[in-house]
């Protein structure tokens, strides 16, 4: 790579100082410490770091991303660069959106990223000190195991060949040198902070606290949950996480259809004119909507759309098959892919353009029928966070406005991230009412069995996707990466050799592996998830770090001793615990101790999330709790107009944003089924916290996902 870009910039008679390949950086200090250590970096040199930054936009708006350039000790200030540049909230932007314009990673980006084919795509802003001092620049040649070292004028210089009539390079001199912050903005970390001081290249490498996006990231990839596509937004789940996605499946699978309800398929394609029926549903997905427009070379006569939920390409087949109350209730759920084609920063599992789910749809004679159906879907998605991720969840009821589009009301269940304090909506379970069936629409009635009239029937949707498993990544995980509740970990339990030295006789080595092996078996016949690890060229301080990492809830080490003492070391993946664990007792014991480790990581996530809400009956309270990574709970009045104003006025206060989160402002997450945590509401006498109106129930508002 700087073999090639050496060959570039020659071409522009810039002939760089020096030429550096090294180990891979992942933080200016230690990219400064590895180039020192080299012995052959110039005498004295500085860093250049290259930011990207993502402005908000319209969800249909093309995405500019602003460049920056600076020297490394200058401390850019975002909100000044946005100001000066007549931008609204700039972020830093998101490994998808590097890989889409630069196809490189953030610690690979230096000005030499920008090419005549991106210099026009972007704004870039450079520090107009690079140009004007004598210093030589340390920048990345695309890689961060690749350093050039060029001058102040020949990074400029490089950058004006770039210029176009209609781009020019920026230079904001007084925008890029950081202001002080407000004060009620708490300062934010260096980055050099979340790197973890002595971690070894297979660990995380970064503070789920300081770094939480770098955090998140990494340990997916890391811990091979998912690998990026070539298409912005999508991922590969690998099997590590669709094996924790087929265990919900099968456990919901064998709850629905106790219910009655069957599986089915059907297609992904929706004429424009089907779709487009129900302006009211489809408008909350419109700018969402993928659409295929051509085949091969020819337009199609009607653009035809990807799916982004299927109320409208089952809905003609329900009037078509009810044809009498008899048919009823019609109870139809499918496990599918959906597209949603999301414009803003994509996350993995959170925030994707194509992720799956299962939905449900179903037809019932009365509403009472339907309401029914409602909360028994509702618990089974409750139990699936909290019987199986080990996540605790709020069950509630949307606001008018938070409701699904079209529907009558949805319900909802909330899970709450504690690293950012941010609200997730983890599952739904809408009543559609009549308004899908009534005549205008998709016209599915029967005559009532009691008075002969007609009936128009009352429907339900429900969904719960792969969301779930990134919401169990981020309430579990820790530094050392993934940390698995039992009862969906693909591994349970993992059995590793220790202590064989090459003191040890080969019989006293085939020992060790066939006993590994043996416990394996013996765990699996009693229906436990167990590998024995017996690759061979890796240490046991490998195995150790690679299937903790991975999450495995318990490792079963065995060595020399444990063979004599007839045991086995465990060492609980969730708290570091170890204890024996005697062979005779294995099937007993080991079962025991996972549903042990299961019930004690809710445990420990249901203190945390109660611990973080806050009731608030005074508005003083409000963005103080918020920005304290709390949600908080209200009296409110359930006015549409108070809600937009509570998101307004909480969105006012500065604060540092999370890149990946889309806005600052609270909403209303739900109205929870359980009032009796709280003191009760007065009719008359309690009021709303944020408008001084009669309260009705008390409500959970937050930053959200």
């Amino acid at each position: 790579m700087a073999a090639e870009i050496a060959h570039k910039l020659a071409a522009l008679a810039i002939a760089p100082t020096a030429t550096l390949t090294h180990a891979e950086t992942t933080s200016p200090a230690t990219w400064k410490d590895t180039l020192i250590a080299s012995g052959s970096a110039p005498a004295s040199f500085e860093l250049i770091k290259t930011l990207i930054y993502k402005p908000k936009t319209a969800k249909t708006a093309t995405t500019i991303p602003v460049v920056v350039i600076a020297r490394e000790e200058t401390e850019t200030n975002s909100g000044a660069i946005g100001k000066a540049l007549n931008l609204k909230e700039l972020r830093l932007a998101s490994d998808d959106l590097l890989k889409e314009f630069f196809a490189l990673d953030k610690n690979s980006l230096s000005p030499l990223s920008l090419t005549e084919s991106t210099f026009s795509k972007v704004v870039t802003v450079v520090d107009p000190s690079i140009a004007s001092s004598s210093a030589v620049f340390a920048i990345h040649a695309n890689s961060s195991s690749e350093t050039i070292f060029l001058s102040g004028k020949d990074i400029e210089s490089y950058l004006k060949k770039l210029e176009t009539p209609e781009t020019k390079l920026q230079e904001l001199g007084t925008a890029v040198t950081a202001t002080a912050a407000p004060a009620a903005a708490p300062a934010a970390a260096p980055k050099e902070d979340a790197k973890i001081e002595g971690a070894v290249q297979i660990a995380i490498g970064v503070k789920k606290e300081v770094d939480f996006p770098t955090w998140y990231t990494n340990v997916l990839l890391k811990a091979e949950m998912i690998d990026y596509y070539t298409v912005s937004g999508c991922y590969i789940l690998k099997p590590w996480s669709y094996g924790i996605w087929e265990e919900i499946q099968s456990w919901f699978n064998s709850e629905i259809k106790e219910l009655g309800v069957q599986n089915s398929y059907f297609p992904m394609f929706v004429s424009a004119s089907v779709l487009e029926r129900e302006k009211d549903h489809i408008e909350g997905f419109s700018p969402e909507v993928a659409w295929v427009t051509r085949a091969g070379t020819t337009d199609l006569e009607e653009a035809i759309a990807i799916r982004p939920t299927s109320e409208t390409v089952m809905y003609p087949y329900y009037a078509k098959w009810i044809r009498s109350h008899r048919d009823l209730p019609l109870k139809l759920n499918q496990w599918n892919s959906v597209v949603r084609w999301e414009f803003k920063n994509p996350q993995p599992f959170l925030r994707t353009r194509e992720f799956l789910w299962q939905e449900g749809h179903t037809a019932h004679l009365t509403k009472n029928e339907a309401d029914v159906e409602v909360r028994q879907i509702l618990e089974l998605y409750r139990r699936v966070y909290e019987d199986l991720l080990a996540v605790p969840v709020i069950p509630g009821v949307k606001s008018e406005k938070e409701k699904f589009a079209g529907g009558l009301y949805t319900t909802t269940i909330e899970g709450f991230i504690p690293t950012s304090g941010r609200g997730i909506q983890a599952a739904t379970s809408h009543c559609l009412g009549q308004n899908f069936s009534r005549p205008e629409m998709f016209n599915i009635f029967v005559e009532d069995p009691n008075d002969h009239s007609k009936s128009y029937v009352w429907q339900n949707s429900w969904g719960l996707s792969t969301r779930a498993i990134g919401v169990m990544v981020m309430v579990h995980g820790d530094n050392q990466g993934l940390v698995l509740p039992p009862r969906v970990a693909t591994v349970q339990v993992v059995v590793v050799p220790c202590g064989v030295t090459s003191k040890l006789t080969d019989e006293q080595r085939a020992a060790i592996s066939d006993t590994c092996e043996d416990l394996a078996k013996r765990l699996k016949k009693v229906g436990v998830r167990a590998r024995a690890d017996l690759r061979e060229g890796y240490t046991p301080g490998y195995k150790f770090n690679d299937w903790e990492q991975k999450g495995v809830p318990l490792r079963l080490e065995i060595g020399p001793i444990d063979l004599k003492k007839q045991s086995t070391l465990a060492v609980r993946r969730d708290n570091g615990a170890k204890a024996p664990i005697a062979l005779a007792s294995l099937e007993t014991d080991v079962p025991a101790l996972l549903e042990t480790i299961q019930s004690d990581m809710y445990a420990r996530a249901k203190a945390t999330y109660d611990s973080r809400i806050v009731a608030v009956t005074d508005w003083k309270h409000f963005v103080p709790a918020l920005d304290s990574k709390n949600i908080v709970v209200i009296p409110w009045c359930e006015e549409e107009a108070c809600e937009d104003d509570i998101k307004e006025r909480s969105g006012r206060a500065s604060e540092p944003q999370d890149e990946r989160a889309p806005s600052a402002g609270a909403k209303s997450l739900c109205i929870p089924f359980d009032q009796a945590r709280w003191a009760p509401i007065e009719p008359g006498k309690t009021k709303c916290t944020a408008c001084g109106k009669d309260a009705k129930q008390w409500t959970l508002f937050g930053r959200s996902y």
